[in-house]
Protein backbone atom coordinates (compact mmCIF):
# COMPACT_ATOMS: atom_id res chain seq x y z
CA UNK A 1 0.00 0.00 0.00
CA UNK A 2 1.65 3.42 -0.66
CA UNK A 3 2.17 5.69 1.97
CA UNK A 4 2.37 9.41 2.16
CA UNK A 5 5.26 10.91 4.37
CA UNK A 6 6.19 14.08 5.47
CA UNK A 7 9.53 14.52 3.55
CA UNK A 8 8.26 13.71 0.43
CA UNK A 9 5.40 16.16 0.73
CA UNK A 10 8.02 19.03 1.63
CA UNK A 11 9.80 18.39 -1.55
CA UNK A 12 7.07 17.83 -3.65
CA UNK A 13 5.51 21.46 -2.42
CA UNK A 14 9.30 22.88 -3.14
CA UNK A 15 9.35 21.28 -6.45
CA UNK A 16 5.95 22.76 -6.72
CA UNK A 17 6.60 26.37 -5.78
CA UNK A 18 9.65 26.63 -8.62
CA UNK A 19 8.18 25.21 -11.80
CA UNK A 20 4.68 24.62 -13.59
CA UNK A 21 5.84 21.62 -15.54
CA UNK A 22 7.41 20.16 -12.16
CA UNK A 23 4.07 20.95 -10.49
CA UNK A 24 2.24 18.97 -13.37
CA UNK A 25 4.49 15.86 -13.06
CA UNK A 26 4.28 16.08 -9.45
CA UNK A 27 0.24 16.31 -9.68
CA UNK A 28 0.53 13.05 -11.83
CA UNK A 29 2.84 10.99 -9.28
CA UNK A 30 0.45 11.81 -6.59
CA UNK A 31 -2.36 10.92 -8.67
CA UNK A 32 -0.68 7.85 -8.94
CA UNK A 33 -0.02 7.09 -5.62
CA UNK A 34 -4.22 8.08 -4.58
CA UNK A 35 -4.88 5.50 -7.17
CA UNK A 36 -2.89 2.92 -5.38
CA UNK A 37 -3.82 3.82 -2.33
CA UNK A 38 -7.66 3.46 -2.17
CA UNK A 39 -7.71 0.69 -5.31
CA UNK A 40 -9.29 -1.69 -2.50
CA UNK A 41 -10.79 0.86 -0.42
CA UNK A 42 -14.47 2.94 -0.52
CA UNK A 43 -16.09 0.19 -3.18
CA UNK A 44 -19.23 -0.42 -1.16
CA UNK A 45 -22.16 0.70 -1.82
CA UNK A 46 -20.97 3.19 -4.05
CA UNK A 47 -19.23 1.12 -6.75
CA UNK A 48 -17.93 2.82 -9.49
CA UNK A 49 -18.76 6.69 -8.74
CA UNK A 50 -15.82 6.38 -6.42
CA UNK A 51 -13.89 5.49 -8.96
CA UNK A 52 -15.26 8.72 -11.08
CA UNK A 53 -15.33 10.68 -8.30
CA UNK A 54 -11.15 9.77 -7.44
CA UNK A 55 -10.88 11.20 -11.20
CA UNK A 56 -12.41 14.52 -10.37
CA UNK A 57 -8.93 16.22 -9.05
CA UNK A 58 -7.66 15.14 -12.84
CA UNK A 59 -10.94 16.71 -14.40
CA UNK A 60 -10.05 19.88 -12.61
CA UNK A 61 -6.58 20.10 -13.56
CA UNK A 62 -7.61 19.44 -17.08
CA UNK A 63 -9.61 23.03 -16.68
CA UNK A 64 -7.29 24.66 -15.28
CA UNK A 65 -4.62 23.61 -17.78
CA UNK A 66 -7.01 24.38 -20.66
CA UNK A 67 -7.73 28.04 -19.31
CA UNK A 68 -3.46 28.64 -19.23
CA UNK A 69 -3.73 27.63 -23.03
CA UNK A 70 -3.57 30.35 -25.28
CA UNK A 71 -5.04 27.98 -28.34
CA UNK A 72 -8.28 27.67 -26.23
CA UNK A 73 -10.74 30.49 -26.69
CA UNK A 74 -11.74 33.38 -24.79
CA UNK A 75 -15.88 32.38 -24.54
CA UNK A 76 -14.65 28.65 -23.77
CA UNK A 77 -11.85 30.37 -20.72
CA UNK A 78 -14.75 31.62 -19.66
CA UNK A 79 -17.09 28.19 -19.22
CA UNK A 80 -14.27 27.01 -17.48
CA UNK A 81 -13.81 29.41 -14.91
CA UNK A 82 -17.20 28.94 -14.24
CA UNK A 83 -17.05 25.36 -13.81
CA UNK A 84 -14.23 25.98 -11.63
CA UNK A 85 -15.63 28.39 -9.33
CA UNK A 86 -18.74 26.23 -8.63
CA UNK A 87 -16.48 23.60 -7.67
CA UNK A 88 -14.11 25.19 -5.17
CA UNK A 89 -17.24 27.38 -3.93
CA UNK A 90 -18.67 26.51 -0.48
CA UNK A 91 -21.91 26.44 -1.75
CA UNK A 92 -23.36 23.43 -3.71
CA UNK A 93 -26.57 22.07 -4.74
CA UNK A 94 -25.49 19.07 -2.28
CA UNK A 95 -22.91 20.32 0.66
CA UNK A 96 -19.81 18.69 -0.16
CA UNK A 97 -19.48 17.70 3.43
CA UNK A 98 -22.40 14.55 2.74
CA UNK A 99 -19.87 11.85 2.28
CA UNK A 100 -19.41 10.48 -1.35
CA UNK A 101 -22.80 12.30 -2.83
CA UNK A 102 -21.63 16.09 -1.48
CA UNK A 103 -18.92 15.54 -4.40
CA UNK A 104 -21.30 13.83 -7.11
CA UNK A 105 -22.68 17.48 -8.13
CA UNK A 106 -19.73 18.98 -8.50
CA UNK A 107 -18.37 15.53 -10.67
CA UNK A 108 -21.34 15.91 -12.95
CA UNK A 109 -21.35 19.62 -13.34
CA UNK A 110 -17.37 19.20 -14.42
CA UNK A 111 -18.49 16.38 -16.61
CA UNK A 112 -21.29 18.25 -18.18
CA UNK A 113 -18.94 21.00 -18.91
CA UNK A 114 -15.80 19.05 -20.06
CA UNK A 115 -17.78 16.97 -22.41
CA UNK A 116 -18.97 20.47 -24.17
CA UNK A 117 -15.95 22.17 -24.27
CA UNK A 118 -14.16 18.86 -25.47
CA UNK A 119 -16.43 18.76 -28.22
CA UNK A 120 -15.77 22.68 -28.98
CA UNK A 121 -11.77 22.35 -29.35
CA UNK A 122 -9.14 20.43 -31.00
CA UNK A 123 -8.84 16.45 -29.45
CA UNK A 124 -5.14 16.83 -29.62
CA UNK A 125 -5.12 20.10 -27.56
CA UNK A 126 -7.46 18.45 -24.73
CA UNK A 127 -5.28 15.23 -25.13
CA UNK A 128 -2.60 17.27 -24.14
CA UNK A 129 -3.59 17.98 -20.94
CA UNK A 130 -5.35 15.18 -19.77
CA UNK A 131 -3.28 13.21 -16.94
CA UNK A 132 -6.12 9.97 -16.97
CA UNK A 133 -4.71 6.89 -18.75
CA UNK A 134 -8.32 6.32 -20.49
CA UNK A 135 -9.95 7.55 -23.70
CA UNK A 136 -11.21 10.66 -22.05
CA UNK A 137 -14.59 11.39 -24.07
CA UNK A 138 -15.40 7.54 -22.90
CA UNK A 139 -15.03 8.34 -19.17
CA UNK A 140 -16.55 11.37 -19.53
CA UNK A 141 -19.71 9.33 -20.31
CA UNK A 142 -18.98 7.05 -17.68
CA UNK A 143 -19.04 9.40 -15.08
CA UNK A 144 -21.91 11.50 -16.27
CA UNK A 145 -23.95 8.23 -16.22
CA UNK A 146 -23.11 6.91 -13.14
CA UNK A 147 -23.50 9.99 -11.24
CA UNK A 148 -26.69 10.85 -12.16
CA UNK A 149 -27.74 7.56 -11.03
CA UNK A 150 -27.12 8.22 -7.69
CA UNK A 151 -28.03 12.47 -7.92
CA UNK A 152 -31.76 13.13 -7.63
CA UNK A 153 -34.03 14.45 -10.53
CA UNK A 154 -34.00 17.66 -9.03
CA UNK A 155 -30.10 18.14 -8.46
CA UNK A 156 -29.54 16.76 -11.92
CA UNK A 157 -32.27 19.64 -13.41
CA UNK A 158 -30.70 22.65 -11.07
CA UNK A 159 -27.11 21.61 -12.71
CA UNK A 160 -28.16 21.89 -16.24
CA UNK A 161 -29.88 24.94 -15.59
CA UNK A 162 -26.29 25.87 -14.10
CA UNK A 163 -24.16 25.22 -16.45
CA UNK A 164 -26.98 26.91 -19.05
CA UNK A 165 -26.59 29.93 -17.62
CA UNK A 166 -22.90 29.58 -17.99
CA UNK A 167 -22.98 28.40 -21.67
CA UNK A 168 -25.37 31.41 -21.75
CA UNK A 169 -23.08 33.91 -20.64
CA UNK A 170 -20.27 33.06 -23.24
Amino acid sequence: MAEFNKDESEVMIQELNTDSKKAEDIYDKLRAKVNTFTADKFRGKYGKLIDYLLLLPDFVVLLIRLACDKRVSGTQKIMVGGIILYVISPIDIIPDFIPVIGLADDLLLVVYGLNTIVNEIDKEIVEEHWSGNDDLLQTLRNAADIAEKFLSKNVIKKISAFFSAVKGKQ
